[in-house]
């Protein structure tokens, strides 16, 4: 897991996405999430420290954060065409990685590596 990370960081890099930003447009990109909290509770963080986060992806033009009308305390998320389009491009680069990587590994191991990843990546740590 540790190497496929690694591997992760220059492409995201390249794409000017830090691992965080690359979560959040994920986030936003499959299931629109409309509020700051609601994000941060769909990708596990605290909803204070994503804050940087979401400032920087929305100066780079990545996403657009606006008031509610029903609640101006509350923040409404919503990627925009680029985010969209980096998340994907930087998706697609994270894929070929992968497969390089993994293509050492027999379809029976590959299988239960990627199974066993996405089942501790869907776990509720404490």
């Amino acid at each position: 897991m540790r190497r496929l990370m690694t591997a992760e960081t220059p492409v995201l890099a390249e794409h000017g996405l830090t691992m965080w930003g690359y979560v959040v447009l994920s986030a936003l990109d499959d299931r629109p999430v409309r509020t700051q909290a609601a994000l941060a509770k769909a990708i596990g963080a605290d909803k204070t420290r994503i804050i940087g986060t979401l400032d920087s992806l929305q100066d780079d033009g990545l996403i657009i954060r606006e008031p509610d009308p029903n609640d101006r305390r509350v923040r409404l998320l919503e990627i925009t065409d680029a985010g969209r389009a980096a998340r994907r491009s930087a998706q697609a680069r994270i894929q070929e990685q992968e497969e390089r990587l993994l293509g050492e590994l027999s379809a029976a191991d590959r299988k239960a590596f990627l199974k066993a990843a996405r089942v501790l990546s869907e776990a509720d740590w404490p």
